[in-house]
Protein backbone atom coordinates (compact mmCIF):
# COMPACT_ATOMS: atom_id res chain seq x y z
CA UNK A 1 0.00 0.00 0.00
CA UNK A 2 1.31 3.77 -1.10
CA UNK A 3 1.46 6.53 1.82
CA UNK A 4 0.59 9.99 0.23
CA UNK A 5 1.60 12.88 2.46
CA UNK A 6 -0.68 15.69 1.42
CA UNK A 7 0.17 19.18 1.02
CA UNK A 8 -2.72 21.63 0.45
CA UNK A 9 -2.08 24.81 -0.68
CA UNK A 10 -4.12 28.13 -0.27
CA UNK A 11 -2.50 31.44 -0.82
CA UNK A 12 0.51 29.76 -1.69
CA UNK A 13 1.08 28.55 1.40
CA UNK A 14 0.80 24.49 3.11
CA UNK A 15 -2.61 24.18 5.06
CA UNK A 16 -5.11 22.29 6.56
CA UNK A 17 -8.77 22.66 6.82
CA UNK A 18 -11.41 21.02 9.02
CA UNK A 19 -13.78 19.12 6.98
CA UNK A 20 -13.15 21.11 3.87
CA UNK A 21 -14.02 24.53 5.44
CA UNK A 22 -11.87 27.44 4.08
CA UNK A 23 -13.12 29.44 7.68
CA UNK A 24 -11.11 26.74 9.97
CA UNK A 25 -7.40 26.71 8.50
CA UNK A 26 -4.55 26.06 10.35
CA UNK A 27 -1.10 26.66 8.74
CA UNK A 28 1.49 24.80 8.73
CA UNK A 29 4.12 25.87 6.26
CA UNK A 30 4.79 28.92 4.39
CA UNK A 31 6.48 27.22 1.65
CA UNK A 32 4.61 24.22 0.50
CA UNK A 33 7.98 22.92 -1.24
CA UNK A 34 9.16 23.07 2.13
CA UNK A 35 6.69 20.44 3.43
CA UNK A 36 7.39 18.36 0.55
CA UNK A 37 10.93 18.56 0.54
CA UNK A 38 10.19 17.36 4.27
CA UNK A 39 8.12 14.42 3.48
CA UNK A 40 10.61 13.00 0.86
CA UNK A 41 13.36 13.21 3.25
CA UNK A 42 11.55 10.98 5.61
CA UNK A 43 10.85 8.27 2.64
CA UNK A 44 7.94 9.64 1.05
CA UNK A 45 7.79 8.29 -2.87
CA UNK A 46 4.53 9.70 -3.75
CA UNK A 47 2.95 13.39 -2.36
CA UNK A 48 -1.01 13.96 -3.21
CA UNK A 49 -0.65 18.29 -3.72
CA UNK A 50 -4.18 19.84 -3.67
CA UNK A 51 -4.62 23.61 -5.09
CA UNK A 52 -7.48 24.82 -2.47
CA UNK A 53 -7.78 28.12 -3.99
CA UNK A 54 -8.40 26.37 -7.50
CA UNK A 55 -10.72 23.66 -6.08
CA UNK A 56 -12.76 26.36 -4.79
CA UNK A 57 -12.86 28.78 -7.96
CA UNK A 58 -12.62 26.27 -10.44
CA UNK A 59 -8.90 27.31 -12.43
CA UNK A 60 -5.67 26.31 -10.97
CA UNK A 61 -4.11 29.06 -8.98
CA UNK A 62 -1.41 28.20 -7.31
CA UNK A 63 0.65 27.14 -10.06
CA UNK A 64 4.15 28.51 -8.92
CA UNK A 65 3.80 26.89 -5.55
CA UNK A 66 2.63 23.00 -7.90
CA UNK A 67 5.73 23.99 -10.14
CA UNK A 68 8.60 24.02 -7.09
CA UNK A 69 6.76 20.46 -6.08
CA UNK A 70 7.07 18.99 -9.10
CA UNK A 71 11.06 19.82 -9.11
CA UNK A 72 11.33 17.41 -5.97
CA UNK A 73 12.17 13.70 -6.10
CA UNK A 74 9.08 12.36 -5.92
CA UNK A 75 5.77 11.66 -8.00
CA UNK A 76 3.45 13.86 -8.27
CA UNK A 77 -0.55 13.21 -7.63
CA UNK A 78 -2.19 16.80 -8.21
CA UNK A 79 -5.53 18.30 -8.33
CA UNK A 80 -7.57 21.24 -7.54
CA UNK A 81 -9.65 23.80 -10.25
CA UNK A 82 -8.87 21.35 -13.27
CA UNK A 83 -11.91 21.96 -14.77
CA UNK A 84 -10.71 22.06 -18.26
CA UNK A 85 -8.69 19.56 -20.62
CA UNK A 86 -5.93 22.45 -20.65
CA UNK A 87 -5.61 22.68 -17.37
CA UNK A 88 -5.32 18.90 -17.43
CA UNK A 89 -2.94 19.16 -19.77
CA UNK A 90 -1.39 21.78 -18.21
CA UNK A 91 -0.99 19.91 -15.14
CA UNK A 92 0.95 17.02 -16.80
CA UNK A 93 3.41 18.68 -18.85
CA UNK A 94 4.21 20.56 -15.37
CA UNK A 95 5.03 17.74 -13.86
CA UNK A 96 1.76 15.99 -12.39
CA UNK A 97 2.57 12.26 -12.64
CA UNK A 98 -1.28 11.56 -11.93
CA UNK A 99 -4.32 14.41 -11.80
CA UNK A 100 -7.59 14.14 -10.10
CA UNK A 101 -10.79 15.45 -11.45
CA UNK A 102 -13.26 15.33 -8.68
CA UNK A 103 -15.93 18.21 -9.92
CA UNK A 104 -14.98 17.82 -13.61
CA UNK A 105 -16.00 14.21 -13.09
CA UNK A 106 -19.79 14.95 -12.03
CA UNK A 107 -20.37 18.10 -13.91
CA UNK A 108 -18.65 17.16 -17.07
CA UNK A 109 -18.23 13.47 -18.01
CA UNK A 110 -17.12 14.38 -21.47
CA UNK A 111 -14.24 16.18 -20.26
CA UNK A 112 -13.14 13.22 -17.91
CA UNK A 113 -13.73 10.89 -20.48
CA UNK A 114 -11.76 12.78 -22.77
CA UNK A 115 -9.16 13.02 -20.54
CA UNK A 116 -8.94 9.69 -20.13
CA UNK A 117 -8.50 8.71 -23.42
CA UNK A 118 -5.94 11.41 -23.94
CA UNK A 119 -3.62 10.59 -20.78
CA UNK A 120 -4.59 6.44 -19.97
CA UNK A 121 -3.09 5.24 -16.53
CA UNK A 122 -2.85 8.70 -15.44
CA UNK A 123 -6.30 10.23 -14.65
CA UNK A 124 -7.89 9.79 -11.14
CA UNK A 125 -11.42 10.23 -9.92
CA UNK A 126 -11.79 12.52 -6.51
CA UNK A 127 -14.86 11.30 -4.94
CA UNK A 128 -15.45 13.21 -2.08
CA UNK A 129 -18.60 12.41 0.14
CA UNK A 130 -20.48 13.23 2.96
CA UNK A 131 -22.91 10.25 4.03
CA UNK A 132 -21.66 8.67 0.99
CA UNK A 133 -22.70 11.05 -1.41
CA UNK A 134 -20.62 13.11 -3.64
CA UNK A 135 -19.92 16.49 -3.27
CA UNK A 136 -18.35 19.34 -5.11
CA UNK A 137 -16.95 22.56 -6.06
CA UNK A 138 -14.28 22.49 -3.36
CA UNK A 139 -16.59 20.09 -1.10
CA UNK A 140 -19.60 23.32 -1.29
CA UNK A 141 -22.26 21.41 -3.38
CA UNK A 142 -23.93 18.63 -3.12
CA UNK A 143 -23.76 16.47 -6.18
CA UNK A 144 -26.60 14.25 -5.12
CA UNK A 145 -24.69 11.01 -6.74
CA UNK A 146 -24.51 8.07 -4.87
CA UNK A 147 -20.49 7.70 -4.08
CA UNK A 148 -20.35 4.27 -5.28
CA UNK A 149 -22.43 4.41 -8.22
CA UNK A 150 -20.00 7.69 -9.17
CA UNK A 151 -16.92 5.00 -8.78
CA UNK A 152 -18.41 2.87 -10.84
CA UNK A 153 -19.52 4.83 -13.55
CA UNK A 154 -15.85 6.72 -13.74
CA UNK A 155 -14.18 2.77 -13.65
CA UNK A 156 -16.39 2.41 -16.77
CA UNK A 157 -14.75 5.69 -18.34
CA UNK A 158 -11.63 5.01 -18.09
CA UNK A 159 -10.38 6.58 -14.56
CA UNK A 160 -7.08 5.02 -12.98
CA UNK A 161 -7.71 5.27 -9.61
CA UNK A 162 -10.22 6.38 -7.08
CA UNK A 163 -9.18 8.80 -3.76
CA UNK A 164 -12.38 8.78 -1.92
CA UNK A 165 -12.47 11.20 0.91
CA UNK A 166 -14.82 11.09 3.59
CA UNK A 167 -15.67 14.99 4.21
CA UNK A 168 -17.15 14.55 7.85
CA UNK A 169 -14.04 13.03 8.86
CA UNK A 170 -10.83 14.69 6.91
CA UNK A 171 -8.73 17.13 9.11
CA UNK A 172 -10.79 15.75 12.24
CA UNK A 173 -8.17 13.06 13.65
CA UNK A 174 -10.99 10.49 14.34
CA UNK A 175 -10.28 7.63 12.33
CA UNK A 176 -11.00 6.59 8.62
CA UNK A 177 -14.36 5.41 7.67
CA UNK A 178 -13.93 1.91 6.88
CA UNK A 179 -17.68 0.82 6.26
CA UNK A 180 -17.77 3.26 3.38
CA UNK A 181 -14.29 2.87 2.35
CA UNK A 182 -15.28 -0.73 1.60
CA UNK A 183 -17.72 -0.25 -0.15
CA UNK A 184 -16.05 1.59 -2.78
CA UNK A 185 -13.32 -0.74 -2.99
CA UNK A 186 -15.51 -3.65 -3.18
CA UNK A 187 -17.79 -2.32 -6.03
CA UNK A 188 -14.65 -1.07 -8.33
CA UNK A 189 -11.45 -3.09 -9.73
CA UNK A 190 -9.15 -0.16 -9.97
CA UNK A 191 -6.60 0.93 -7.30
CA UNK A 192 -8.43 3.06 -4.15
CA UNK A 193 -6.72 5.39 -2.40
CA UNK A 194 -8.69 6.65 1.01
CA UNK A 195 -8.23 10.12 2.45
CA UNK A 196 -10.11 11.34 5.60
CA UNK A 197 -10.04 10.95 9.38
CA UNK A 198 -6.50 9.14 9.81
CA UNK A 199 -5.73 9.65 13.45
CA UNK A 200 -3.24 6.82 14.09
CA UNK A 201 -0.94 4.04 12.67
CA UNK A 202 -4.13 1.48 13.27
CA UNK A 203 -5.73 3.53 10.73
CA UNK A 204 -2.75 1.86 7.89
CA UNK A 205 -4.03 -1.25 8.75
CA UNK A 206 -7.65 -0.02 9.12
CA UNK A 207 -7.21 1.35 5.14
CA UNK A 208 -5.34 -1.62 3.93
CA UNK A 209 -7.96 -4.52 5.54
CA UNK A 210 -10.82 -2.57 3.81
CA UNK A 211 -9.58 -2.85 0.61
CA UNK A 212 -7.51 0.72 -0.05
CA UNK A 213 -4.22 0.17 -2.31
CA UNK A 214 -3.18 3.81 -0.80
CA UNK A 215 -3.83 6.21 2.00
CA UNK A 216 -3.37 9.65 1.78
CA UNK A 217 -2.15 11.28 5.35
CA UNK A 218 -2.79 14.97 5.98
CA UNK A 219 -3.25 16.70 9.55
CA UNK A 220 -1.67 13.64 11.55
CA UNK A 221 1.62 13.83 9.82
CA UNK A 222 1.77 17.52 10.42
CA UNK A 223 0.13 17.59 14.12
CA UNK A 224 3.01 14.59 14.74
CA UNK A 225 0.15 11.98 15.58
CA UNK A 226 1.73 9.48 12.88
CA UNK A 227 5.14 9.30 11.99
CA UNK A 228 5.69 8.81 8.06
CA UNK A 229 8.67 6.55 8.65
CA UNK A 230 6.13 4.17 10.78
CA UNK A 231 3.91 4.72 7.91
CA UNK A 232 5.26 4.01 5.45
CA UNK A 233 7.09 0.96 6.85
CA UNK A 234 3.30 -0.83 8.10
CA UNK A 235 2.14 0.20 4.82
CA UNK A 236 4.95 -1.64 2.95
CA UNK A 237 3.60 -4.86 4.63
CA UNK A 238 0.46 -4.25 4.10
CA UNK A 239 -1.68 -6.22 1.07
CA UNK A 240 -3.06 -3.75 -1.51
CA UNK A 241 -6.38 -5.12 -2.77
Amino acid sequence: MIIYPAVDIRGGRAVRLHQGDFAREVVFYDSPAEAARNWIDQGAEWLHVVDLDGARSGTPTNRAAVAAIAELPAQLQLGGGLRRIEAVESAIAGGADRVVLGTAAVEDPALFQAACRQFPGQIAVGIDARDGVAATRGWARDAGTDAVDLARACERQGAAAIIYTDIDRDGMLGGINTDRLAQVCGAVEIPVIASGGVAALSDVTAASAAGAAGLIIGRALYDGRVDLRAALTKAAGAAEC
